[in-house]
């Protein structure tokens, strides 16, 4: 597609002048597909007025940029720029996981994948990046090449690369087209051209060879997708669901992301099982 008929990206703006709260409403407007009278009913004011906000004939008030932020659903990341842009001081704080602000925050993340022992769980960020994780995690890494695994993990990467588990993974074919979906959702959602670029790698890895590729009876939409890995104990079906934290107002907590796999077969949940019996950590003292 031209880029001729994309909205240009406040990114991309000359040097020369600065963003204007009016460009970043345009270009999301834009990405949302609504006209200004659309968005101006959804956001309750007269569709003159959200014209000369985008023109910059009209500076908006604070509330109406939080307003508009929402009825576009732009992530908070993006909101603290409409934010400055306008005139007004970021609203959104982002600090790292292991700052003391989100202590608590981490410790309960860590407590949630935890107590999904013996089944394997994840926490990632925007990216896919591994984040956090349970005792069950690394014996289905075994075999993984050691490059892969330097940080930061990214979870797509060490799933789909050539050197990581796609060799194991049985339904790999079907595996890729969820997890490409995946992106392709996350992207229209948040624009992101770190995770452009990451699909376009992901898509650049080889499949399976028709002679190999297996599709299972049935559809499996969603979270109800299989992933069919090949082990030392056999091969494992996993399901998996998808949680994120419902109303922050931390960058870094909206955009983690916990992945917690459950056993699809009762062989799966038997393997798993003995696994994490022989992993146990020592009773503290």
């Amino acid at each position: 597609m031209s880029t001729d008929t994309q909205p240009h990206s406040p990114a991309f703006a000359p040097a020369a002048r600065r963003v204007s709260v009016g460009d970043h409403l345009r270009l999301w407007r834009q990405r949302r597909r609504l006209s200004q009278q659309e968005l101006a009913h959804d956001a309750a004011l007269s569709p003159r007025h959200l014209s000369c906000v985008e023109t910059g004939k009209a500076s908006p008030s604070r509330e109406l940029v939080l307003r508009l932020c929402e009825r576009l659903a732009v992530p908070l990341r993006e909101r603290n720029a409409w934010l400055v842009a306008a005139g007004f001081a970021p609203m959104y704080r982002e600090q790292p996981l292991d700052d003391p602000s989100l202590h608590a925050a981490r410790q309960a993340v860590q407590h949630l994948l935890d107590r999904h022992a013996p089944w394997p769980a994840v926490a990632f960020d925007r990216h896919w990046n591994l984040v956090l994780a349970n005792r069950m995690v690394q014996p289905l890494l075994a075999g993984v090449d050691a490059a892969l695994l330097q940080p930061p993990v990214n979870l797509l990467r060490v799933s789909l690369h050539p050197l990581g588990l796609a060799p194991r993974i049985v339904n790999l074919n079907q595996w890729r087209e969820h997890l490409f979906a995946r992106l392709q959702q996350q992207l229209q959602h948040s624009f992101d051209a770190a995770l452009q670029a990451l699909l376009a790698e992901l898509q650049a890895y080889p499949g399976q060879t028709p002679e190999k590729a297996q599709r299972l009876d049935g559809e499996h939409p969603g979270v109800l997708m299989p992933f069919l890995v090949e082990s030392p104990w056999g091969v494992l079906n996993l399901i998996s669901t998808t949680t994120v934290f419902g109303s922050p107002t931390d960058i870094t907590l909206q955009e983690l992301a916990l992945e917690t796999f459950f056993p699809g077969d009762e062989a799966t949940a038997q393997v798993l099982q003995t696994l994490a019996a022989e992993t146990a950590p020592p009773p503290r003292a």
